[in-house]
């Protein structure tokens, strides 16, 4: 096996993620409205009709997809799909807003370790799945090294920096 580097493609940070809406209207709305981001400018240059978002440190790019009725539907909330997570203060005061929009959301338990994390799922406009929790209260463990960290606190230089350099294991 060969040995892992830390960061072979220098990366820093989340950029942003895409998202492709049955109507961009309906989507920023949600965004903005919902989850707190703020529409920023995008590059007039595009030939195609988008918005961008910006909120905790990344970017929502929202496109317009070219025919909506072939979108999939919403399907049932399941926590197991794919889905993109934020980090709240209250999780009382997150399911208390997704009650007064009437918004349908599903509640999960993650117990490790006696500490409890809460979650909470639900869909964008267009089916896609959002997570609100306190993973803040899980630690990251890293499987290599002793060193452990809560989400919001966790700097990946830093752990790379104490990861020891595995070196190819050899055949016996």
């Amino acid at each position: 096996m060969k040995g892992r580097m830390g960061n072979p493609l220098h990366l820093k940070s989340l950029n942003h993620i895409s998202r492709l809406c049955r109507s961009v209207k309906e989507s920023i709305d949600f965004y903005q409205d919902v989850l707190g981001f703020v529409p920023i400018r995008r590059p007039g240059s595009f030939n195609f009709d988008g918005a961008w978002l910006f909120g905790f440190g990344i970017g929502i790019h929202l496109l317009q997809s070219e025919d909506p009725e072939k979108m999939p539907k919403k399907r049932e909330i399941n926590p197991k799909d794919n889905h993109i997570s934020f980090q709240c203060e209250s999780m009382g005061a997150v399911e208390k807003k997704l009650k007064d929009l009437g918004i349908q959301h599903v509640r999960a338990l993650v117990e490790e370790g006696g500490v409890q994390v809460e979650q909470l799922f639900f869909h964008d406009p267009d089916g896609f799945m959002v997570e609100i929790c306190n993973c803040d209260n899980l630690p990251v463990i890293p499987l290599v090294g002793e060193i452990a960290r809560s989400c919001s606190s966790l700097n990946l230089q830093t752990m790379q920096q104490m990861q020891p350099v595995l070196q190819p294991e050899r055949a016996v």
